[in-house]
């Protein structure tokens, strides 16, 4: 039997209209976003999520990572809050939807609930983490991670980019160092809704994604060190590229995650490489190699195997080599009732939907630890993201955030 809530639908044009809006601020070249954690544009982009739920009556508070809070009170405000949202900086090269979409739906489905005049009986908050993509800072998700006690708080201001400047530093340049503690506090349950990242959901004509885990992830930073020398001057025995070295450590890697199919993943993402001249044999290489899967044990086993057989290579060519582990997450369980909460509410609003393992890390992962938590996918283009291309629908959009109002609303209950 139908419930009077069941009819509850979030305003999708003017949610589509909010995500374009924000992304004029950090445009890319090509439609999409550059708004990399705490530059001028992640400033900006802040302040006016913090006006727009200022004006939906929301309260805003900043803890000392920078994440911000938007609460709507509720009934007993004393009770834990429902916690809805994602992350608002992106890739330098990123789209105009990836965490923006849980933001930003998050607010939406507020102001569905002012403009209805519905009450909870805990309060609902918006979430907006710092720092999701690891981009300027690594490790990603840095923020969510001291929330959830897997980082301390100091260890995270003494992250640096690739300049130098200190994540604590620019935190206080851009205005967001807030004075609320950070974490510390009982969750009801965190929903966080994200595009899929992937091509399931759109190549089996799915509306929505039910994530019930999520893959874990070893993140090494891996250091060559071999000799600059004239590319046209030194015999090519007498070399010791660093720059050859990475290429040969690339093709490793993916021999190792097709070695781990059929879930494993692998690849080498952010590159230096020193000096960086055209007629200059590279001295130094530092890249990231990316390891993913849902067995841990997969996991570990591809880390040992790099661990172990980079070395091997490095040694061959004369070069030395220093691996850093700087990013881990287990394989995680999302909590079995919030799982729930949104597959139900995706068989009552008639919404196409599947069960997923997320590909990708989200804060949601490390909030797992400490609270309640699930996420809601909705599909995007040819499972496109990390590039300005990343098109979804508004369809789409809709569809996900009408999801994530139903299994908030569940558990945050509507007083009548």
């Amino acid at each position: 039997m139908a419930r009077p809530s069941d009819n509850i639908r979030i305003n999708g044009s003017r949610l589509w209209a909010t995500i374009h809006e924000m992304a004029k601020i950090g445009p890319g070249v090509r439609g999409g976003n550059n708004r990399q954690t705490l530059t001028d544009a992640d400033r900006d982009g802040r302040l006016l999520f913090q006006k727009w739920c200022e004006e939906a009556g929301l309260t805003v508070k900043v803890d000392q990572m920078g994440t911000m809070f938007a609460r709507r009170a509720g009934v007993d405000d004393s009770l834990p809050p429902v916690v809805v949202g994602s992350h608002l900086d992106t890739q330098p090269t990123g789209g105009r939807y990836d965490g923006v979409l849980g933001v930003l739906g998050g607010l939406e489905m507020v102001r569905t609930l002012n403009d209805l005049g519905i009450r909870t009986r805990h309060p609902i908050e918006v979430v907006n983490w710092t720092n999701e993509e690891g981009t300027r800072f690594a490790p990603a998700m840095l923020a969510s991670g001291v929330f959830a006690g897997v980082h301390e708080l100091d260890w995270a201001y003494d992250r640096k980019d690739a300049q130098g400047l200190r994540f604590g530093d620019e935190l206080e340049r851009i205005g967001f160092k807030g004075p609320q503690p950070v974490g510390g506090r009982t969750l009801r349950a965190l929903f966080e809704l994200h595009i899929e990242q992937g091509p399931i959901l759109e190549a089996e004509g799915k509306e929505v994604g039910v994530v019930s885990h999520g893959q874990g992830l070893w993140w090494l930073e891996v250091t060559l060190s071999g000799k600059e020398a004239h590319t046209g001057s030194t015999p090519m025995a007498m070399r010791r590229n660093a720059g050859l070295g990475m290429a040969r450590i690339t093709e490793l890697v993916h021999h190792i995650a097709m070695e781990h199919q059929p879930a494993a993943v692998g690849a080498i993402g952010h590159v230096d490489i020193y000096p960086n001249s055209r007629n200059v044999i590279p001295g130094r290489a530092v890249f990231t190699v990316d390891f993913r899967s849902p067995d841990l044990e997969t996991l570990d086993r591809m880390k040992a195997k790099l661990e172990a057989q980079a070395p091997e290579i490095a040694k061959e060519l004369g070069l030395g080599i220093a691996i850093e582990a700087v990013g881990h997450f287990d394989p995680v369980t999302f909590d079995t009732d919030c799982v729930k909460a949104v597959r139900d509410a995706a068989a009552r609003l008639g919404y196409a939907h599947r069960d997923l393992v997320s590909g990708a890390g989200h804060d949601a992962c490390w909030v797992n630890q400490v609270a309640p938590v699930a996420m809601v996918m909705c599909p995007c283009v040819d499972g496109l993201s990390h590039n300005e291309d990343e098109e979804i629908s508004e369809a789409w959009a809709s569809a996900g955030t009408n999801v994530l109002l139903h299994a908030a609303l569940a558990t945050a209950e509507i007083v009548t």
